[in-house]
């Protein structure tokens, strides 16, 4: 069995062209990309953004519903959702390399796209190292590494300059970071939020094993949030409405103090770097006493 294995290993390395190299995604997945990738197809909102980040986007082809920044992506043509991919639509573009995320893309559709012959490059990032990983394992994949290592060294450097003045904080507040409009939704300690949380300088009162616990009103008002971050995935609405629920208790310290704040939903649930905006406007609005006025809430 182990020659058989051998022997097909060798088959698929010598049958592979010189131009194509062999590469490991963030799932240990090996992969046979291209040595110069062409034409690009992301799997995700995030990918798409990856991809502009590192000056390549114009090699992008085809991007998934709700790839919107930068503005110039919401042009490039449609394979479907990220949960739901257009598997025609993605071989109709003739793709040498897809991107892809296992934390939505569905594994079933990414098989059936590499039983297709089209090199499919995995990402998993789970916090911000993770997230720069991915953009760098991008890099390499797309044939720009030191373009990926700038970017991976910005970011580095913008999360040490945070945490350099919230090393001078006198306390941490406690912070309740809304994610849905509708309920009332927070983030646990398994998310990006919860680490910028951290990092900003403040303690993430949703914190525990459940991704994005859902709570009551009367287990807020227990918690006594010092300061509300509210994001509507949905959209559409504006500062006021997201926050009239907030002020019907004026108990809770963060309506008491004005320290209701509403956030861009993108800078905090899509793994790029923009995640280190997302970080600055935490660190902001936690700790305006170190960082001033904060820009970007509304």
């Amino acid at each position: 069995m182990k020659r058989l294995f051998f022997a097909i290993y060798l088959l698929v390395v010598l049958a592979s062209p010189a131009w194509s190299r062999e590469l490991v995604d963030q799932l240990g997945r090996r992969v046979i990309v291209p040595e110069n990738p062409q034409r690009v197809v992301a799997l995700a909102p995030s990918l798409v953004e990856i991809v502009y980040s590192l000056g390549q986007e114009a090699k992008l082809q085809g991007a998934t519903q709700y790839s919107d920044y930068p503005e110039a992506a919401k042009k490039l043509p449609r394979v479907g959702s990220y949960v739901r991919l257009d598997i025609e639509r993605i071989v109709a573009l003739k793709p040498d390399l897809c991107l892809a995320v296992r934390e939505g893309n569905p594994k079933h559709q990414v098989e059936k796209l590499v039983a297709l012959g089209i090199p499919v490059y995995v990402v998993d990032p789970h916090d911000l190292k993770g997230v720069m990983a991915a953009i760098h394992g991008i890099g390499v994949a797309l044939g720009v590494e030191p373009r990926a290592a700038k970017v991976v060294a910005a970011m580095r450097q913008r999360i040490a300059a945070v945490a350099a003045r919230i090393a001078k904080a006198n306390s941490r507040p406690n912070v309740f970071f809304q994610v849905d409009a509708g309920r009332i939704v927070t983030t646990g300690t398994d998310t990006f939020i919860h680490e910028l949380i951290y990092l900003a300088g403040g303690v993430n009162l949703g914190a525990g094993p459940v991704a994005y616990p859902r709570m009551s009103w009367e287990q807020v008002l227990a918690l006594r949030p010092e300061i509300v971050v509210i994001t509507s995935m949905a959209g559409g609405q504006t500062p006021e409405q997201l926050t009239a629920g907030w002020r019907r208790w004026p108990g809770i310290p963060a309506v008491q103090q004005n320290r209701l704040h509403v956030v861009a939903a993108d800078l905090f649930d899509r793994p790029t770097a923009r995640l280190v905006d997302g970080l600055e406007l935490l660190a902001a609005l936690i700790h305006p006493e170190l960082f001033g006025p904060a820009h970007g809430s509304r």
